[in-house]
């Protein structure tokens, strides 16, 4: 038996670990919650919020459950057993469930739900859900607890390995969360990383029933039933205000504030599914160390010095919070000068994300964990059992990812919002100080609650977007989900942006953001219904909707883009944008639980790399659209080549073929900084009558305007394939399908977000290098070879001049780029006269010409008409130049 009073360093030892076990699936749990949570609820800042909730929900409801029941039972063993057992019996449940479970929230959500009928069901339905789990897990820590005899039943002190447990269970938890992120999920995918957690509980199980056996506690004294509700000369639970009031207060700060820097954050990290694990492994970290370095420092003695180390705790916590205030102000510095020391590659973008977290993380955190390893002490001491103070905590956690996250930054910002959370510990702290015999309520207050009044006064909001020099912010709005703002530049030019990194087009790129409207639509015979998904700027949608005969639907996730549409219709001068009917929604829920069919629809070019967005490339949603096609419809989903690696790319057409095997692959625009493909599947294939699209280009020439957008005739359509099924089946067959379970572009796109490996154009012409066009893929049978022949021709031409436009440098000279790329684009003309984007840049160095060398543009338009003599520009300004009097020095 032990010597009284003291625990054996092995059975400790071996209580950490296995409380490290715990805490590792514990949070290697949420991470695949979190991911199922976004298949089930529609979108993935309503997962991590709704999964957050529910996990300390249920930790909260087990503590509060189980808590008395372990406090008196003599077989705690058994408990923790039974408890470590459940959990992985339940994560295996879900494992196998996820797709039927997924299809039961879909539903219940519906397609257009009001928002307090979508947050009801995402945050008591996942509560539900994990509450078997999050309930057990909640009293794990307590049974842990009893089964080692931390309290002793006579005077009711706590032992300090209590901490020890603690901070077991929370680095557990950090390595839970890297390990999924970075190791588990990618590797084997969902269901696999769940089973791989529950594994972890069954070792939990068979270590606690080793613990059991060597039978010793802390006092060497059989354990007795029931903890003592106060002891000679304590405090009775009143005299400094109840522990649990204490505790719940500190548990919706706590998390309110991780909730807070999360979503300020986002808006200088690259937030891919990497960032949010890594600002939740640092927040872990420095909880931790917090409750371990409480274990290293002397307890108090008596109840006066435990009330006054709880002021001292909420005091450091009021300054950490307004020190991390700063940090969340200079994040956009931090994150600028982190990028210079740490240099280039995925490695030190991880790293610059990491210091980040740690500088708004690293001081918060680290007295949070102090304080509540402190907080547990003393409510044990009070006579309240460890899963009632647990339940306490957690309980009021729950609450904060609603309450900061959906009410409090939406109405009154981020600034606010921490200055609230930062209120509450000075408000703490004053309590605190006030229940102390002859301590001044406001001692040691008034320092930090001036300081918050000045900040209070004259910071500015925590709006951290990125304004060019001589711009200016035209909108920002905070929403739930993401911080949406307009900024336009010193020459007028308007840009979208969500959460600052992402960029969601500009009222500069009109005509090629209407090319991914036109290019679908003009390839369906005759569409009367359009579904965009994803609505930007506007522009794409509206361009569709200039046919007044055909009715476009749109579906956006972020209310705040919808509101930001305004800023850029004034621009685009459209008449289509007023016939849009536009519904906040989340795209893969609505085609999910939708009933209407569409005869076109078209996907976005969503950022493969942001998290969340790699859902919208899986196989599950790729078919969930083709349930919403009519016979005879078509999408298009669109792929921004400049945000995408290649390994991604083979996931997503290896994906998409596996739906439309007779899908194609097309070019949005010419562009060769921001290129933009597209896929494009129909159930019974894509083959195109050149003769039935040259009719539909006549029909919609007045409504659509084709022409406008550089879709001059059949030719050019059909010279945006860039390769047919055979070739994409060949090039994307060795590629994983990206998947539900197993989210292959989620992990692979964001190494190229943050290490990029190649230019977009280098990317772009491999592509074109290795895929193919088969005519006979293509086009109906009986076709004209004619035409055949001169598709071939339009496609090197093509290839031809991108390769000049890569190598080709800007210059200021129109003479001097006349020399570097006149020759060139003369010859792409020459290969294939169909070719009009070569003709246009020439006609435009022609018209400078004129004005500094008329003999020179002269001769280049004489030899545009020479080229291209079906195209008139070039010489009805050569009639109009001679129409003109003689320039004398000219004539010289």
């Amino acid at each position: 038996m032990a010597e009284a009073g003291r625990l054996p360093d092995r059975r400790l030892a071996l209580a950490v670990l296995l409380t490290t076990l715990s805490g590792c699936a514990a949070l290697g749990d949420q991470i695949v919650w979190t991911r199922q949570g976004s298949l089930w609820l529609g979108q993935e800042t309503a997962a991590v919020l709704a999964v957050l909730a529910a996990f300390f929900g249920g930790l909260a409801l087990g503590g509060l459950a189980l808590g008395p029941r372990l406090a008196g039972s003599r077989h705690p063993a058994r408990w923790y057993v039974g408890l470590e057992l459940l959990i992985a019996l339940w994560c295996v449940a879900l494992a196998l469930w996820q797709a039927p479970v997924s299809r039961w929230m879909l539903d219940l959500i519906g397609d257009r739900p009001g928002p307090l009928w979508h947050a009801l069901v995402a945050f008591v339905g996942t509560f539900v859900l994990l509450l078997p789990a999050t309930a057990a897990m909640g009293a794990t820590l307590p049974a842990m607890e009893r089964l080692l005899g931390l309290h002793d039943p006579v005077d009711g002190r706590a032992h300090p390995g209590l901490p020890a447990l603690y901070a077991g269970n929370t680095l557990g938890g950090v390595l839970g969360v890297l390990a999924a992120a970075f190791w588990w999920v990618p590797a084997w995918g969902l269901g696999r990383s769940a089973l791989l957690c529950a594994a972890l509980n069954v070792v939990c199980a068979a270590g606690a029933c080793w613990l059991a056996r060597t039978g010793a506690t802390v006092h060497g004294l059989k354990r007795a039933a029931a903890p003592v509700a106060s002891a000679p000369g304590r405090a009775s639970p009143g005299t400094f205000g109840h522990p649990a009031a204490v505790l719940a207060w500190t548990g919706l700060l706590g998390i309110g504030h991780e909730v807070l820097v999360v979503r300020v954050l986002t808006q200088v990290t690259e937030n891919t599914v990497y960032t949010y694990a890594l600002l939740l492994a640092v927040y872990l970290v420095c909880t931790a160390a917090g409750a371990a370095l409480l274990q290293r420092v002397r307890p108090p003695e008596d109840d006066t010095a435990m009330q006054r180390r709880s002021m001292q705790l909420a005091l450091a916590l009021a300054w950490a919070c307004l020190l991390s205030g700063l940090a969340l102000w200079g994040a956009g510095w931090i994150r600028a000068q982190a990028g210079i020391a740490f240099g280039a590659g995925l490695g030190a973008a991880l790293r610059a994300e990491a210091l980040l977290a740690l500088a708004a993380f690293g001081l918060p955190a680290l007295a949070m964990g102090a304080q509540f390893a402190h907080l547990a002490m003393q409510a044990r001491r009070r006579g309240l059992d460890l899963g009632r103070a647990f339940a306490a905590n957690t309980g009021a956690a729950a609450l904060a990812p609603l309450a900061v996250g959906v009410v409090l930054i939406p109405l009154l910002g981020s600034a606010w919002t921490w200055l609230l959370i930062v209120a509450g510990y000075l408000l703490l702290a004053q309590r605190s100080a006030a229940a102390l015999p002859g301590q001044r309520p406001w001692r040691g207050i008034a320092v930090p609650a001036v300081a918050w009044a000045l900040v209070a006064v004259w910071a500015p909001p925590l709006a951290l977007v990125d304004v060019p020099e001589g711009g200016q912010l035209l909108s920002h709005r905070e929403g739930p989900a993401a911080a949406v703002s307009v900024v336009e530049d010193a020459g007028g030019v308007r840009t979208l942006r969500i959460d600052n990194r992402q960029q969601e087009g500009s009222s500069a790129t009109r005509l090629a953001d209407g090319r991914q409207a036109l290019l679908p639509l003009l390839l369906h015979p005759a569409p009367r219904t359009a579904l965009f998904l994803g609505l930007g700027t506007g522009v794409t949608a509206s361009t569709a909707a200039n046919d007044p005969a055909l009715q476009v639907d749109v579906v956006e996730l972020l209310p705040e883009v919808i509101e930001a549409m305004p800023w850029f219709a004034a621009h685009d001068g459209s008449p289509g944008a007023a016939r849009l009917r536009v519904q906040a929604a989340d795209a893969r829920r609505h085609v999910r639980v939708s009933r209407q069919s569409h005869d076109v629809i078209v996907a976005d070019n969503f950022h493969p790399a942001r998290s969340g967005s790699g859902a919208l490339y899986t196989v599950e949603h790729f078919q969930s659209v083709d349930q919403r096609l009519a016979p005879g419809g078509l999408f298009c989903q669109w792929l921004p080549l400049h945000q995408l690696d290649l390994g991604s790319l083979r996931s997503i057409v290896r994906s998409f073929l596996t739906v439309w095997p007779e899908g194609v692959a097309v070019i949005a625009t010419h562009s060769l900084s921001t290129p933009v493909l597209g896929l494009i599947g129909r159930r019974d294939g894509l083959r195109i009558d050149p003769a039935a699209l040259h009719q539909r280009l006549a029909d919609a020439a007045a409504g659509l305007q084709p022409a406008r957008h550089g879709y001059v005739d059949e030719l050019a359509l059909l010279g945006s394939v860039v390769a047919t099924p055979d070739a994409l089946a060949a090039w994307s067959r060795d590629a994983e399908p990206n998947t539900d379970d197993h989210p292959v572009v989620a992990h692979l796109a964001p190494r190229i977000t943050y290490a990029p490996d190649s230019r977009p154009a280098d990317r772009l012409l491999a592509l074109l290098g290795e895929w193919q066009v088969s005519p006979g893929r293509l086009l109906v049978d009986g076709a004209d070879a004619g035409l055949t022949s001169r598709l071939l021709a339009y496609r090197q031409a093509r290839d031809r001049y991108l390769q000049i436009g890569r190598d080709a440098r800007a210059l200021a000279d129109v003479r001097r780029m006349l020399a570097q790329v006149g020759e060139p684009l003369r010859q792409v003309l020459a290969l294939s006269p169909d070719f009009r984007p070569a003709y246009d840049p020439l006609l435009r160095m022609a018209d400078a010409l004129v004005a500094v060398d008329p003999a020179a543009g002269r001769a280049l338009l004489a030899d545009l008409v020479r080229l291209q003599p079906a195209w008139p520009e070039a010489g009805e300004r050569l009639k109009a130049l001679a129409a003109m009097p003689a320039d004398p020095v000219d004539a010289r």
